[in-house]
């Protein structure tokens, strides 16, 4: 079972690290040009936020994390890029099943564009004052292959995130393959669709890429229902708040519990439905 799982957590994060680097080099390629389409007229800042947060990975959520932090756009394209975004998890998604991968980015990206136009409405009827000013970098960028492979490819993506994530896949997998091994989970956890809405939404709270990775694993093998993972995408965050959490505890905090509260009530409905 060890090398079994061992294999299959290889073979998922090599396709992860070339996800990665090809998703990495575009972000540094149009950087310039995704700040500028950020910034454009409020009632285009949700779409276009909710649009770039459907990009895989968490450099995207961190540009509209800077924006957002100097006041460049609102509570509403902040909502919309939490909501939409997968983290790192979406490399794995992508890795492992991109049919699921793009169905699930796509709503999320329409879920995003709604409940940023909700938090955006809330904000502006609570008159909610914004806390913190930000004096974040991301990333400056140097030419030349040199510099972009060993800031971003070797710094970034080899050291920071690969072994993390490497760990999470392979426990994860091994996890289940244990569970599996000892109780029919097929049997157990569709009957407890509601307890898993809520488990999804309250694990998504952690902001750290990994923890979603036990839903992705799940509704691979069959186990849970769309919903469920629907909801651990729209609540999780990946890294894309950790920036934020640094500058605010305040505006972190009320981001998390709009996202929480959405992503509970899309699960819910969807929970009726029988979806």
């Amino acid at each position: 079972m060890l090398v079994k799982v061992f294999l299959e957590s290889t073979k998922i994060i090599t396709l992860v690290f070339v996800l990665m680097v090809l998703i990495e080099w575009l972000s540094v390629r149009f950087q310039d040009k995704l700040k500028r389409f950020l910034s454009l007229d409020k009632r285009w800042q949700i779409i276009s936020a909710s649009l770039l947060g459907t990009i895989p990975g968490c450099v995207d959520a961190f540009f509209v994390v800077s924006l957002y932090s100097h006041g460049l756009v609102g509570f509403g394209a902040l909502a919309a890029v939490m909501l939409s975004t997968a983290g790192d998890e979406a490399f794995v998604m992508l890795a492992t099943d991109p049919k699921m991968a793009i169905t699930v980015f796509v709503v999320c990206m329409l879920l995003g564009i709604i409940g940023g136009y909700i938090a955006d409405k809330i904000a502006q009827k609570l008159a909610l004052p914004r806390d913190g000013v930000c004096q974040l970098n991301l990333h400056p960028e140097k030419n030349g292959g040199q510099h972009f492979f060993k800031e971003r490819v070797y710094s970034h993506i080899i050291k920071q995130h690969l072994p993390k994530l490497f760990l999470w896949i392979f426990l994860t997998l091994l996890g289940v393959q244990l569970l599996m091994s000892r109780f029919d989970l097929a049997q157990i956890l569709p009957r407890n669709r509601l307890f898993l809405i809520i488990l999804a939404a309250l694990i998504g709270i952690i902001p750290e890429s990994g923890p979603h990775l036990i839903f992705i694993t799940l509704y691979s093998q069959g186990l849970i229902p769309f919903s469920v993972l629907l909801v651990s995408t729209l609540s999780q965050d990946g890294h894309g708040l950790l920036p934020l959490i640094s500058v605010s505890l305040k505006e972190t905090a009320k981001v998390q519990i709009f996202t929480t509260v959405f992503s509970l009530l899309v699960g819910i409905i969807l929970c009726i439905l029988g979806i």
